[in-house]
């Protein structure tokens, strides 16, 4: 029997930069991990987890299941991802034998949060795939591989950042420069040592109160238009990526703080951010931390600078459905 695992993220500059050839900083968080269980089988069978099953113990069950898992669960993503990889196989002359298997998964990352839930369960799936079949994959391009079973096979909008970071682990740099990506098919991606980066914080939704945020403006569309507003907001946002790498190496915490401040900042000018987005937001920066959208919204990511704030930002947060958390990178 393989299990394998993959595990949530979060992203602390750049975002969302990522899809637009600019650069981003994230971590992996450990606190929350998909799971994969695969082994071999008379016919293939893909085991539906509780997301997939539509078994509820009341109205009430299916309106608090719905609205905190949204309307899909796992069994199509897997299913994309063997179809993308047996693609990917067929592409670099790799031979599959005829060997099923049955694949089961589950996962603890939250949610419709921005956490990399999805991707997690997709990387967690192609690793026991892998070695399942013995077939050796770079990181770069199992993180292409993820991307283009959300793109490609299921018509999800999104970016490398989460699957890079998933890839890698740890604390990554990543530069998505389009000449460097249309020359080698992936950006340039530096492991930063998490050791430099202590007291960090993740905090998300713990309630139904709204996830990610709501887009009113059509970003991509206004990108390739080349409206200026937007173009100069994607190069501010990788500017903030490279400054943070400095910050980050030099061990400048003050200037780290200001970069997440603003990078938040900076979306609200293009974004229609949710009120419960906003709070949580105001919240924590209320008691003395930076903070910055994990992902697309429903959770935050920002540094503290002692023990007791810690403590207040967990007590206050608290108050209006937020979970705070130490994540663990390593």
């Amino acid at each position: 029997m393989i299990e394998t695992y993959a595990y949530a993220r979060a992203g602390l500059l750049g975002n969302p930069s990522d899809g637009y050839f600019g650069k981003t900083i994230s971590l992996l968080v450990r606190n929350f991990r998909a799971r994969v269980l695969l082994y071999p089988s008379a016919r293939l069978e893909i085991k539906p987890a509780k997301t997939d099953l539509p078994v509820f113990e009341s109205l009430d069950d299916l309106y608090t299941s719905t609205r905190w898992r949204g309307y899909y669960g796992g069994i199509r993503i897997v299913q994309a991802l063997i179809v993308r990889f047996m693609d990917y196989c067929k592409e670099n002359g790799f031979e599959l034998p005829e060997r099923n298997f049955t694949l089961e998964y589950e996962s603890t990352v939250p949610l419709r949060l921005g956490m990399g839930g999805s991707s997690a369960i997709i990387t967690a799936a192609l690793r026991a795939l892998m070695q399942y079949y013995a077939i050796e994959i770079p990181a770069p391009i199992q993180a292409n591989l993820v991307l283009e079973t959300e793109t490609r096979e299921l018509g999800v909008s999104a970016g490398l950042q989460d699957r890079v970071i998933q890839a890698y682990g740890g604390l990554v740099y990543m530069d998505f420069e389009e000449a460097l990506m249309k020359r080698q098919g992936y950006g340039y991606y530096e492991p930063l040592d998490p050791a430099l980066l202590n007291k960090v914080y993740v905090a998300y939704r713990t309630s139904l109160s709204e996830g990610t945020e709501l887009f009113h403006n059509n970003i991509r569309e206004r990108w390739r238009r080349g409206e200026p507003e937007v173009v100069e907001a994607m190069r501010t946002w990788a500017s903030y990526a490279e400054q943070g790498r400095a910050a980050i190496l030099a061990g400048d915490r003050p200037r780290l703080h200001a970069l997440i401040d603003a990078n938040f900042d900076l979306r609200t000018k293009l974004y229609e951010i949710g009120a419960g987005n906003l709070e949580m937001i105001r919240v924590a920066r209320g008691c003395g931390v930076s903070a910055n959208f994990a992902g697309s919204g429903g959770a935050i990511v920002g540094l503290y600078e002692s023990e007791g704030q810690l403590e207040l930002l967990r007590r206050e947060l608290a108050s209006v459905g937020v979970g705070v958390i130490r994540p663990k990178m390593i």
